[in-house]
């Protein structure tokens, strides 16, 4: 028998940890990397080096593969189109990730859906925020470039027209929205596969620090079954009209009048999720290999009531190994996985995971060895 080849756009953690969950399945893996010290091409046996943005590399990288997928967003959709039109399947196709990759089409889309999200429009100048803000009650407003951006990057809370020339240098359309009053984020991972298979993992908190995901705690505590079970159909629901193949993060405002709204959209393995990988019954990235290569799915239920994650951030002590033993020491149940990278300030460089049955004494545990990878704490 021969093991099918899944080839992987990008090659950071996402890439390295689904890399992992395809080792157990014998499944074969091929990454386009940019440079051979990114975090999955340290892992990884089949690597290509080169630009995900020139369509002929591209193309050699998909002969050698039996589908290809990403663990990011950025490729250009017709490139995709392009590889289809090979031949090749590429899972999630371009007209289901065109909505992680453009925000003015994702927030169209969704409107079209009847789809929950804050009030939005797509801006031309400074003068147009301005327009925009008057009509919903005035400044602060989010203004983000439609594109391109992550981790914060590419996001923007200005509170005057001053403020709001920044994003349009970007030379990119802007979109901007209404600041929204939450209460915290959520988010809702789903999974479905090319034959209509879906499932849903607990609907999570996830805690921003900077714009950047800090903690993930599942489920999200405090949210009613009602609620739940609400955001877990409305992400079903998302995946299927948009047919997304893969995993999709659907992250969430919890507002303080009660309501719930789509914040973004992300089609592959997502931060959110990591927990899955120690405290669930299947990963994200085990599912998300299951639902590229059309297997079954596996199960999504938790395997402890509680779960949190803590991402690890760089700081200015590189000697995380050093760490180790205090950490291990200290919680022998606790789970780190770090992603090969070089240690810089603020820089994600890992993250652990905690589970059990108090809640509070999970988060203190996932908290301090966070903390103490990163060498903000000493005790």
């Amino acid at each position: 028998m021969t093991f099918p080849v899944v080839g992987m756009v990008g090659g950071g953690q996402l890439a390295r940890m689904t890399h992992e969950a395809g080792i157990p399945l014998g499944v074969r893996f091929r990454l386009l990397s940019d440079t051979p010290q990114d975090s999955a091409a340290l892992v990884a046996g089949d690597v290509v080096l080169g630009d995900y943005r020139d369509l002929e590399t591209l193309r050699g990288f998909a002969r050698g593969c039996d589908v290809v997928t990403f663990d990011h967003e950025h490729v250009p959709t017709e490139h995709l189109r392009a590889l289809q039109a090979d031949g090749v399947p590429v899972r999630p196709g371009p007209e289901a990730l065109v909505h992680a990759q453009d925000k003015g089409v994702m927030r169209a889309r969704l409107d079209a859906l009847g789809v929950p999200c804050p009030r939005h429009r797509v801006v031309a100048d400074p003068a147009d925020v301005t327009a925009f803000a008057r009509a919903g009650g005035g400044y602060p407003v989010v203004l983000k470039t439609v594109r391109g951006g992550y981790d914060g990057k590419g996001v923007w809370v200005v509170h005057g027209e001053a403020e709001a020339a920044e994003p349009f240098k970007a030379g990119v359309p802007v979109l901007a929205e209404e600041k929204v009053d939450f209460v915290r984020e959520l988010a809702a991972n789903v999974v479905r596969s090319p034959h209509g298979q879906a499932v849903a993992y607990p609907v999570v908190e996830s805690v921003q620090v900077g714009g950047v995901c800090d903690t993930v705690i599942a489920p999200a505590p405090g949210l009613s079954e009602q609620a739940s079970a609400a955001a877990q159909e409305l992400a079903l629901r998302i995946a299927e009209e948009l047919d997304v193949v893969g995993h999709l993060a659907v992250e969430l405002f919890e507002t303080r009048d009660g309501r719930t709204l789509v914040n973004e959209l992300a089609m592959r393995p997502h931060n959110s999720g990591h927990w899955t990988m120690d405290g669930a019954v299947t990963s994200q990235f085990a599912n998300h290999l299951r639902a590229v290569l059309d297997l079954p799915l596996g199960d999504p239920r938790p395997r402890a009531p509680w779960t949190v994650m803590a991402n690890v951030l760089g700081g200015d002590y590189p000697d995380m190994y050093g760490a180790y033993l205090h950490c291990m020491a200290r919680d022998p149940q606790l789970k780190i996985h770090m992603y090969g990278k070089d240690v810089k300030p603020g820089r994600k460089v890992g993250h652990v995971n905690t589970f059990g049955t108090d809640l509070a004494d999970v988060r203190e545990r996932a908290r301090h060895a966070a903390d103490y990878l990163r060498g903000t704490i000493t005790e």
